[in-house]
């Protein structure tokens, strides 16, 4: 995301006194004095100077004051620059990254699985919640498809995808099929669409029914017909999996039980989590959405540090960490980052033949 447009009016001295203010509201959660930031900023500069710098900064829309105290606290526009300009990434720990390898070293078992493993590593090394979309492929293949006649102008529809992968479908038909002029339809269909994405196939057969439908006979007509109640027209809806919901709990900037409430509605609807997650599957490295960034009012107080996952070239879901916009971001980015190459290559080495 692009820094502040007022970027050009702060000088060194205010980006100083910024980002010395915004770490120390993070560490500390209490609004930051003058008295305060002279003593850490280590500038030797006078006290009305400071509170005269800390006052442009809230004319730029940078700090805030709240009503109860003398001292300025971060908006989300200085939260913002802060991310964007003067933050300082601080990578894992060691011990943080051996817990993290070791993981997913361990983990055996489906793509879920290693989701759910990631969500809780996440959420334990942050304290925060960790959240990742299940694995999906997200080019599926068709390998083959066959009819199986049923009773009362019903067909079964078998779908074969990638390598094993199967799907059935019941499907209404106009009229009773014969089990040869079944297999006839499924031997067309896998014969012109195999290897082809699944989501690609149905654009494929409108196009061929608009373009030659006066040429086809009545069974191939009905065979496209069939095939396009058989094949998925939109890319089915992401799951994810979220652990340690309950560290927010405790959080001051989460007190409000009506705020925390609607969090977790939000949590159980899923909607507007995994809209927001999808915005950040063809993000270049880690995405950070911020306070009213998200565009979701029940988001407003939190912060959501998330990234892409992929196996080569193929990207196979998102994960993050959501908290309150109070968040150490300079350690949990690169937690984030780290986590989604670690996920990426555990799901690329279960895929590998042994």
């Amino acid at each position: 995301m692009a820094t502040s447009q007022s970027t050009p009016n702060l000088d060194e001295r205010a980006r100083h006194l910024l980002r010395v203010l915004v770490g120390r509201y993070i560490r500390d959660g209490h609004p930051v004095g003058s008295r305060t930031l002279s003593r850490d900023s280590g500038l030797e500069v006078s006290p009305a100077t400071i509170r005269n710098v800390m006052a442009d900064l809230e004319d730029l829309g940078f700090l805030d004051s709240p009503h109860t105290s003398a001292g300025r606290v971060p908006t989300i526009k200085g939260y913002r620059f802060f991310v964007d300009t003067l933050m300082k990434l601080k990578p894992p720990t060691g011990e943080d990254l051996l817990m993290l390898s070791h993981e997913f070293n361990d983990v055996a078992g489906d793509p879920k699985a290693l989701a759910l493993s990631a969500s809780n590593l996440l959420s334990s090394v942050t304290k925060l919640a960790g959240v990742v979309t299940v694995p999906r492929h997200t080019h599926p293949s068709l390998r083959q498809i066959e009819f199986l006649p049923l009773s009362g102008r019903r067909v079964l529809a078998i779908l074969v995808v990638n390598d094993s992968e199967v799907q059935n479908k019941i499907l209404d038909v106009k009229r009773d099929y014969t089990e040869s002029e079944l297999k006839q339809a499924a031997n067309y269909l896998t014969e012109q669409f195999r290897g082809r994405d699944i989501y690609e196939v149905r654009r494929r057969l409108l196009d061929e029914m608009k373009n030659t439908r006066e040429s086809m006979n009545a069974l191939m007509t009905q065979t496209i017909e069939m095939a396009q109640a058989v094949f998925p027209d939109t890319l089915p809806d992401s799951q994810y999996v979220l652990a340690g919901e309950t560290n927010l709990m405790g959080l001051e900037e989460l007190a409000d039980l009506d705020k925390l409430r609607a969090l977790f509605e939000a949590f159980n609807q899923r909607r507007d989590i995994l809209h927001l997650l999808d915005r950040s599957l063809h993000a270049e490295g880690v995405r950070i959405f911020i306070g009213q960034e998200s565009g979701y009012e029940l988001l407003d107080s939190c912060s959501i540090v998330a990234a892409p996952y992929a196996t080569d070239d193929e990207t196979m879901g998102v994960l993050g960490v959501i908290g309150p916009t109070r968040m150490a971001y300079e350690r949990v980015i690169p937690i984030v980052d780290v986590t989604a190459k670690l996920l990426g290559r555990a799901l690329k080495s279960q895929s590998q033949p042994s």
